[in-house]
């Protein structure tokens, strides 16, 4: 492929083109027709765009994600002002902890994205990976290979490390994106999207394989759950109520990804040392975000509870007890009693629902009956029930003596992730880019014919 095959800078600047369909609305509360109509304008630059980017081959995509990294550390200063705006909001709206930790960005942070953009460079392009072929005893030749699902819209909350990650994550694999951000992060959402935008530009990618639709609220957020024709998929991320509100709701195709009702069992042979560790990393390394553990089951063999207990108390963690727990904890570790809501919750703070049970059985039936399918964790010495363990559970990703904070698309070496995806139809768990493509089959003859 020719560098000539993608367009150069587009004819107005990236602030214009955003605006535009703003501007053009002619109320300050516009209609829903009009809302509609400028989603759908948006989509259609998207498509657009997502053409054009199917033809770039990997050298260019690669100088793309490179240049977004290095427009984030160069104007770091400007996106850092405008989160302070949205964090300050945030904590004049009464945003809980946990939130405000996902919603905001530092300087480490900003680094975090940019490495994590060149890693994506670093990977193979997935786009015309090869999945399967052979050749026919007629002598057709068949391929099915990777292709991009095209424009690929994503929905959050208050988490501007996502508008990052799928744009990146949708450069690589040769997607545009459409992006909903969320009120709470408003104005670090449109300050990264200037800035990706411009990236793109500035190396000759089409701007609008970027796009917002924040400036339209909740309104243009329904508007893209109904482009249907316009939109090929829409991914929400964010808490259990968002999520079901788009599954429920949107006329597009979906991609469910899931809470983090997360389990670790700690078995009866767990080792105390590997326990504590692993305890206190899953659950206090960042309790805000999905990959955190949530209910630790505890066999009533084990031998070890106390010093777990005592670890996670001293770190501030709130344990969520049912009785058998609580009689066997040191007195000196106080708990709440717990009840089948805690069971449920995916607390995203420094609290933890703790049960006992007396078998691996017992363990499978709990995590069955409470789990979101997300990720599911043994601390076990014992091979045998690691196996069972992994057979037994079907959640996205199974750990063995091991944090569940690991189910991450960059831990597991897929760049970045779009989501955790918790259904079972073309993608499950982190999503990363071979799961932001489709496949296609080429048959290639030589004048057969069907008898």
């Amino acid at each position: 492929m020719t560098e000539a095959l993608i367009p150069q800078a587009p004819e107005t600047p990236n602030d214009a083109r955003q605006a535009a369909p703003l501007r053009e609305l002619k109320n300050m509360r516009p209609s829903t027709a009009d809302v509609e109509a400028a989603v759908h304008a948006i989509a259609d630059r998207s498509r657009q765009a997502a053409r054009r980017m199917s033809r770039a081959n990997r050298a260019w995509k690669d100088r793309g994600l490179r240049a977004i990294a290095a427009a984030l550390l160069e104007r770091k200063a400007q996106i850092l002002a405008a989160n302070s705006t949205d964090v300050a909001a945030g904590k004049t709206n009464g945003t809980s902890a946990a939130m405000l930790d996902r919603l905001t960005l530092t300087e480490a942070r900003i680094q975090g994205l940019a490495d994590a953009l060149e890693n994506l460079a670093n990977l193979p392009d997935p786009v015309g990976n090869v999945v399967r072929g052979q050749t026919l005893p007629n002598g057709l030749r068949l391929r099915q290979v990777n292709v991009p699902l095209g424009v690929v819209a994503a929905i959050y909350e208050a988490r501007p490390n996502v508008t990052v990650d799928i744009a990146g994550l949708g450069l690589k694999s040769g997607n545009a994106v459409i992006l909903r951000g969320g009120t709470a992060a408003a104005a670090t959402n449109a300050a990264l999207v200037t800035v990706l935008r411009d990236a793109l530009e500035s190396v000759g990618l089409p701007a609008d394989a970027v796009q917002s639709v924040d400036q339209y609220g909740r309104e243009g957020a329904n508007a893209l759950m109904r482009a249907r024709g316009r939109v090929d998929v829409l991914i929400p991320r964010g808490g259990r109520d968002l999520i079901q509100s788009v599954v429920t709701n949107a006329k597009v195709p979906v991609i469910e990804t899931g809470e983090g009702n997360v389990h670790i069992f700690l078995d009866a042979s767990a080792d105390e040392h590997m326990a504590v560790e692993i305890l206190l990393n899953a659950k206090t390394q960042r309790p805000s975000v999905c990959n955190t553990v949530e209910t630790l089951l505890v066999h009533s063999a084990s031998t070890v509870l106390p010093a777990v207990a005592t670890a996670l108390r001293a770190a501030g963690v709130t344990l969520h007890a049912d009785e058998r727990i609580r009689a066997a904890l040191p007195a000196s570790v106080d708990s709440v009693r717990a009840t089948d809501e805690d069971w449920a919750t995916e607390y995203m703070d420094l609290d933890l629902a703790v049960a006992m049970v007396d078998s691996l059985d017992d363990a499978v039936k709990h995590i069955r009956t409470w789990s979101t399918g997300h990720t599911e964790a043994i601390l076990t010495n014992d091979l045998g029930n690691a196996e069972r363990f992994i057979a037994e559970i079907d959640s996205a990703a199974v750990i063995v003596n091991a944090s569940t904070r690991f189910t991450d698309g960059g831990e597991l070496g897929l760049g970045a992730e779009v989501g955790i995806s918790t259904q079972k139809l073309h993608a499950r768990g982190p999503m990363g880019l071979t799961e932001l493509t489709t496949t296609k089959w080429i048959v290639q003859g030589e004048g057969q014919i069907r008898a």
